[in-house]
């Protein structure tokens, strides 16, 4: 398939110049299970931390230059969509960079044309928003699990392209990233959830389901990508089975897709304090207020 070819290419790689590994760093250190975990944590932390701070001038240089970015994460459940997103928005302003991640729509919204409710959550100038699963549920969990009619399906296919062509015109910048998890993979986080209990709840009936049909959510995928991969907003496939090589690709090739300058506010030297009059300010007994407990 064209869109998966493209999404492998060498030619997805950051461009020079832009964020890809760091010069004197060795890439291939997360993939060795035989470096020692404390040295692969060292170098994934180290790079993320470079990550975070390209992230800032992308933020300053989206703010500043009247941006509007729309990001895209789909995927299997526990393909690690939920990390990256957490990774990126870390050290981010949330009033510039914000989430989407939408229910299951209401009544009403059943009624309405399909993409409405995720056009009210698009960008205005100077934001950038990360869909946490997006308009795509209708080519995967709604036409696997039966959530929509074919005659639904189809025109949803028709329509999706031309609806991003339309937000590309009207100045949104659209990436659409796809994490690609194993079935072996994928099986290991799920029984990771169910041993942790601070992961559990991420382990719903729909994805006990999603396990019984992954043949089926391959077919849908493959018929999405193939369908709605377009020059103006193409798909890119992030392999996903190492959590920690899937974020630092994904931001670093994100950034390398946004011809951002660093408009980063540049280090100023804090003044003395200035020494406050005395106006006869009288500071309240500290009994007349509620502490919270200093239990550590």
């Amino acid at each position: 398939m064209a869109s998966q070819k493209k999404a492998k290419s060498s030619k997805d790689v950051p461009e020079p110049g832009l964020p890809g590994p760091s010069p004197n760093s060795n890439s291939s250190i997360l993939a060795d299970p035989n470096i020692k975990k404390k040295k692969r944590n060292a170098f994934y932390e180290k790079e993320m931390r470079r990550l975070h701070i390209e992230l800032i001038k992308l933020q300053e240089w989206i703010k500043a230059d009247g941006q509007k970015v729309v990001v895209i994460f789909e995927g299997r459940d526990a393909a690690g969509k939920g990390g990256v997103i957490k990774r990126i928005v870390e050290p981010l302003n949330p009033r510039i960079c914000r989430v989407v991640a939408l229910g299951t729509p209401t009544e009403r919204q059943k009624t309405q044309w399909y993409f409405q409710r995720y056009a009210a959550e698009l960008p205005a100038a100077g934001e950038m928003v990360l869909f946490d699963r997006s308009w795509y549920n209708r080519a995967g969990v709604e036409r696997v699990m039966g959530f929509c009619s074919d005659e639904e399906y189809w025109e949803f296919m028709r329509s999706c392209p031309e609806f991003e062509r339309m937000l590309v015109r009207s100045g949104i910048t659209l990436l659409k990233y796809w994490f690609s998890v194993s079935d072996e993979e994928q099986e290991r986080r799920f029984e990771s959830r169910v041993d942790d209990p601070t992961k559990r709840w991420k382990l719903s009936p729909m994805d006990l389901e999603s396990r019984n049909r992954w043949q089926d959510y391959s077919r849908a995928k493959d018929d999405m990508l193939s369908h709605t991969d377009i020059k103006q907003a193409p798909w890119f496939v992030v392999n996903s089975d190492n959590k920690k090589r899937a974020r630092l690709n994904c931001i670093s090739h994100l950034l390398s897709r946004l011809a951002y300058n660093d408009a980063t506010p540049k280090k100023i030297k804090l003044p003395a304090r200035t020494p406050e009059k005395r106006d006869g300010y009288v500071r309240p007994p500290l009994d007349d207020q509620n502490f919270v407990p200093e239990i550590f």
